[in-house]
């Protein structure tokens, strides 16, 4: 089995033991190409998220920036970045830094979702999330926003991922 298989199997694993996202993101991202492979990875494990094709940028504790191209495949009839392609930018950005901060005994799960559409979306975007950092696995709900800029540095969207987190289940 191949070592993206491997990482690929433990990705769907949510239940396993410690922070997947976390490890792989430190042992990848700071290798040439490895940004693109742990976006890759997450794709797999996401395939709808996968469709944006966007490269997660930078990720740290309560923090995490994902770039998305502007091309054919994310576009609405008006030639402009389609509002669900922006809304799958969004989830997968605070959900990796979500992810990334959880404590190694806690998984979640995006429970609501609410996006403004500030301008219309044209050009490459970058999306950003400072997330809250919980301290425990305890079951909470929490507010993770996310904010979508163009080119320019103008928003043109932002949105609040309503998340449960909670401890892993135990088998």
């Amino acid at each position: 089995m191949s070592i993206a298989s491997k990482a690929q199997a433990l990705l769907f694993d949510v239940n396993r033991p410690g922070n997947m996202i976390r490890d792989l993101w430190d042992k990848l991202g700071g290798l040439p190409g490895g940004g693109a492979l742990f976006t890759g990875l997450i794709g797999q494990a996401a395939p709808y998220t996968g469709t944006i094709k966007a490269r997660v940028l930078e990720l740290r504790e309560g923090y995490a920036r994902v770039g998305m191209d502007d091309r054919r495949g994310v576009r609405n009839h008006l030639r402009s970045v389609h509002a669900i392609a922006l809304v799958n930018l969004a989830e997968l950005t605070g959900n990796v830094a979500l992810a990334y901060s959880l404590p190694d005994d806690a998984r979640f799960i995006v429970a609501g979702l609410q996006i403004d559409y500030l301008k219309k979306a044209r050009g490459p975007l970058v999306a950003h999330s400072r997330c809250p950092v919980p301290a425990t696995s305890e079951s909470r709900n929490y507010d993770v926003p996310v904010t979508i800029e163009d080119a320019s540095g103008e928003v043109v969207a932002r949105a609040t991922l309503n998340t449960l987190v909670g401890p892993k289940r135990r088998d």
